[in-house]
């Protein structure tokens, strides 16, 4: 294994002192640019690495990031963390990412094991557990510790943080609108994320839209659930019992199942039954025909979310009051929805 070089070697090879090695490797404007790139040349040639717990004890900063993602199997978050990534990259700093698997316990540990120093701040987004529960104290304790925390996508009013969100209620309302913009009359809400902030929300625009008209809502074509399996049973009496021309579905294992049992029970997908996914993942362009579906624009909310964590970071002097940046989303038609 190749041996690392520590600043007090590469001092001595290059003939100055352990501070001028330490400023050069740390881009520091007092050091002339032609010592600075002689001195990491030289640095990465001979595979130095910075001690980062000596770094922490020093100045408290690690130029690391701490990303907490509820669950790896959605594309979603995966497009927020390549937002993330090209920010973090682009500004000089490094992402540790860590996966909650929706479970509260899991989060706390993760939030407790990283804020030792390991990490200058947090972009995560709250596991379903919390959000069930309605435990928030943890964040409020890691921001009180002193370190900053941004939040996207799920979010909690009661934790005062910097926040990055998608109009989930508008888009909720657009899209049910365009689905009676094409004729619809009896249109489906269909949910497996009625536990989450975003999945109330979205429900939420959905009645908005459909009050709108005047109307009111059938609450026996609408199913809302945070269990997988449940919903499946009730999709499956659903179409068993009623007759819809649409279906609006806040996410995309029920955009997906109802599409699936859509056409296993006959359906003609337009001209009899119009449907509108949440969240634009690869089975929604994959799916015959292609489904129509509300787009989060994940690498804007990660760009967003990183430049909002780092800016208050690098500006903590500053009294700087929260933020919320809202991200627009996009309807993208496809064959799924009459024209």
């Amino acid at each position: 294994m190749k041996s690392k070089a520590t600043l007090k070697q590469i001092a001595k090879e290059l003939n100055v002192s352990v501070s001028t090695v330490s400023k050069a490797l740390n881009d520091s404007p007092e050091i002339s640019e032609q010592t600075k790139n002689k001195i990491q040349e030289y640095a990465k040639l001979k595979n130095y690495k910075p001690n980062i717990i000596g770094l922490n004890l020093k100045n408290r900063k690690t130029k690391t990031i701490g990303v907490i993602i509820p669950n790896i199997l959605n594309p979603f978050f995966a497009k927020v963390f390549t937002g993330i990534e090209k920010v973090a990259e682009a500004k000089g700093y490094n992402v540790m990412t860590c996966i909650s698997n929706e479970s509260l316990d899991k989060e706390i540990n993760v939030l407790e094991m990283l804020n030792n120093g390991t990490i200058d701040g947090f972009i995560l987004s709250i596991s379903e557990e919390a959000q069930k529960q309605g435990a928030f104290n943890h964040f409020n304790e890691i921001i009180n510790s002193g370190t900053p925390v941004v939040m996207f996508d799920r979010i909690s009013d009661e934790v005062a943080c910097d926040k990055v969100i998608v109009d989930d209620f508008d888009s909720a309302v657009n899209a049910t609108q365009a689905l009676i913009k094409s004729g619809c009359k009896r249109i489906a809400l269909l949910s497996t994320i009625d536990d989450l902030s975003v999945g109330k929300l979205r429900a939420k625009g959905y009645f908005q839209a459909i009050a709108d008209q005047g109307l009111t809502a059938d609450e026996d074509i609408v199913i809302r659930t945070g269990d997988q399996d449940e919903f499946n049973h009730k999709l499956e009496l659903l179409f068993e019992s009623q007759v819809i021309d649409g279906v609006f579905a806040l996410d995309e294992h029920a955009s997906v199942t109802a599409h699936k049992i859509a056409l296993k029970r006959g359906y003609k997908i337009p001209e009899a039954l119009s449907l509108i996914g949440f969240a634009d993942g690869l089975w929604s362009r994959r799916l015959t025909p292609s489904l129509s579906t509300v787009s989060q624009h994940g690498p804007e909310i990660g760009e967003a979310a990183a430049e909002l964590l780092i800016d208050r970071l690098e500006n903590e002097q500053e009294e700087k009051p929260y933020q919320t940046r809202v991200i627009q989303t996009e309807l993208r038609r496809r064959d799924s929805l009459k024209k």
